[in-house]
């Protein structure tokens, strides 16, 4: 019985090579099928997207796994998709263009405070989904936003108009701190009693 549990276990029900094979195929697969998508899946901006990202993982298990559900066969399999992307992502970093395009370039959805209709359109992105990521990233409406980007991961980058309620407050205390120390400058001379 315990002979059979670990053969169970660990003695793979496909060859060896099919077991690498799939997962090169469905990650190749994946990663061109996400591309033509386009970045909105990724930047997960509803819930439906959410969803799709979830159930596309569960969907193509079996074709990465096949039959086999032994731990060796899992093993292989998770093995053989982390140095598959280990290289990928290698490759990609000493090639700019082939980085490029594969992950495509960033959009700018926002420019000048003015909002780009088409680009929304083209990349399905509501204004009020755009708002929401503006509200997660701490601001109040579009009108608050200088530009927008839309990274090619699927990252939205905001740059607002003003400074930050930060900056502006130091900027605040550098200028009392100036004045206070002008102020002290002029008070010194006025008391030669104090040099004495």
């Amino acid at each position: 019985m315990v002979t059979g549990l670990w053969h169970d276990m660990f003695v793979l029900g496909l060859p060896l090579l099919e077991k690498v094979l799939r997962p090169v195929i469905v990650y190749l697969f994946l990663v061109v099928a996400l591309r033509l998508a386009g970045k909105r899946e990724l930047a997960q901006l509803n819930p439906f997207d959410l969803v799709v990202l979830l159930t596309l993982s569960n969907t193509v298990q079996n074709a990465i796994i096949g039959d086999d559900n032994t731990v060796s066969g899992g093993l292989i399999g998770a093995t053989t998709l982390l140095a598959l992307n280990y290289v990928v992502v290698r490759f990609l970093y000493g090639h700019r263009r082939v980085d490029r395009l594969v992950e495509g370039n960033p959009d700018v959805l926002i420019e000048g405070g003015k909002i780009k209709p088409a680009r929304l359109r083209e990349e399905l992105i509501t204004l009020s989904e755009l708002e929401a990521a503006a509200h997660r990233q701490g601001f109040a409406s579009l009108a608050d936003v200088e530009r927008a980007v839309l990274e090619p991961g699927g990252t939205l980058a905001f740059v607002g108009k003003k400074p930050a309620p930060e900056e502006a407050r130091h900027k605040e205390l550098l200028a009392r701190l100036e004045q206070i120390a002008g102020d002290l400058a002029t008070l010194r001379p006025s008391r030669p009693w104090a040099h004495g």
